[in-house]
């Protein structure tokens, strides 16, 4: 399954390429930036593989055998080892903040400070899939709220939503609660907000405020559409993206290169940043529908439909699909992966002839009580209150990838798709 993992963009003191290459060994990233392993040879030195690669002290995140069991990976067995650490004595006073060492771990942290790992997460925007690295700076206490006098008289304020805009991005944008903003327009979680449409921004004292700290950064008109990196013997490109919180497939693509191209050292390499990529997809943020892309489409709106599935469940696989396959029934994928949702029939999704069936698989991902693979996956229906989950969120319960993020980035063509199939 692809997608990627945003922490590396956003980590303070990030390793360099050098550093990551020395402290990493593959992992078991899937996706389509990994989705084939061809070596892009290095001339004159050694072949250099596009295996992805992780930090040394990075847990591996893979699908597990049944994903009902999910819950009782990372982020539990920290949460276990913490309480224990607590439970003996937290020795050390809570910093405001803490700048990782090498060798630390999230839970290994928060037992130091006699904090739980949910906490820790919490606090830095963090799911049980991040990775860490030396030199981020982790919050360990949330910063108190700044008062906001505002009078009963002021006007509440409107936002006229832009193409790429989302309630919990426009919240974040004004300091509020995305509840806050859901409440003073009469919206669900679920409800599709369009370009033009005023959205109304409450007055200070009735919304939550949010801290600043919390708040994701806009992107900016300064910020750098890209960087230069100049290769050393033994790097590779998916390290070079990797610290660079790109995919594979953006370097590639920012420098003309293919799966097969070779690297050599002392080559310059253009290095395009994070914060222009999401700009770039939030400009042109609805993908038309090819012929093909509409006829999987449209299976998976009919097959959800006839089970009873809602529009918000529709839309979370819809977004899913077009991240997974970029809704293509390709039967090719990151090691045996194939078909529209990459299911892997190693880890009980069907054999490869089912996985390829475009109704079955959907069947499959929405699972519930007519999940084909009962006991074995679970489906979005399985998951316990997918309803008020993002779109990636949800997305990422069923798919467990290890680069969770990339699903939002499908939302707003999944809303427009579902808006044109009906």
């Amino acid at each position: 399954m692809s997608t990627e993992v945003n922490t590396l963009a956003g980590a303070t003191g990030a390793p360099t390429a050098a550093d990551s290459i020395r402290r990493t060994q593959p992992d078991e990233r899937r996706g389509r930036s990994a989705l084939l392993t061809v070596p892009i040879v290095l001339v004159g030195t050694l072949a250099i593989s596009l295996n992805l690669a992780a930090p040394a002290h990075a847990a591996d995140v893979k699908k597990p055998l049944n994903p009902r069991f999910a819950e009782a990976t990372a982020h539990d067995t920290g949460l276990r080892s913490a309480t224990a650490h607590v439970a003996a004595a937290a020795t050390e006073a809570v910093p405001a903040q803490y700048s990782v060492a090498d060798g630390d771990t999230v839970s290994g942290i928060a037992a130091r400070f006699g904090l739980t790992t949910s906490a820790v997460l919490s606090l830095n925007g963090l799911d049980s899939a991040a990775l860490i690295f030396p030199g981020q700076v982790l919050n360990l206490t949330a910063p108190s709220a700044p008062s906001a006098p505002a009078t009963a008289s002021s006007p509440a304020a409107a936002h006229t939503v832009q193409s790429g805009d989302t309630i919990g991005g426009i919240a974040a944008a004004n300091g509020l609660s995305t509840d806050a903003v859901l409440s003073a327009n009469g919206l669900e979680r679920s409800s599709v907000i369009y370009p033009g449409q005023s959205i109304v921004l409450p007055v200070a004292e009735t919304a939550q405020i949010v801290p600043a700290a919390f708040i994701t950064p806009m992107v900016v008109e300064s910020a750098p559409a890209a960087s230069e990196y100049t290769i050393a013997s033994g790097d590779t490109i998916s390290a070079v993206a990797a610290t660079a919180g790109v995919t594979v497939q953006d370097v590639l693509d920012a420098n003309g290169l293919g799966w097969s191209s070779m690297i050599y050292p002392g080559q310059v390499l253009t290095i395009p940043s994070p914060a222009a990529l999401a700009a770039a997809e939030r400009a042109d943020a609805v993908t038309p529908l090819t012929s093909e892309m509409r006829q999987n489409a449209s299976t998976i709106v009919a097959v959800g439909r006839s089970i009873g599935v809602s529009d918000y469940g529709l839309v979370i696989a819809l977004a899913a699909a077009a991240q997974e396959s970029g809704l293509k029934n390709v039967d090719y994928g990151d090691r045996d992966s194939l078909g529209l949702f990459q299911q892997r029939p190693s880890f009980g999704w069907g054999t490869p002839e089912q996985v390829m069936d475009p109704t079955r698989a959907t069947l499959a991902f929405f699972g519930g009580s007519s999940n084909p693979n009962t006991g074995v996956t679970r489906g979005l229906l399985e998951i316990p209150g997918w309803e008020s989950m993002t779109v990636t969120d949800a997305a990422q319960a069923v798919q467990i990838s290890a680069f969770p993020n990339h699903y939002a980035k499908w939302e707003i063509s999944a809303r427009s798709w579902l808006g044109q199939l009906g």
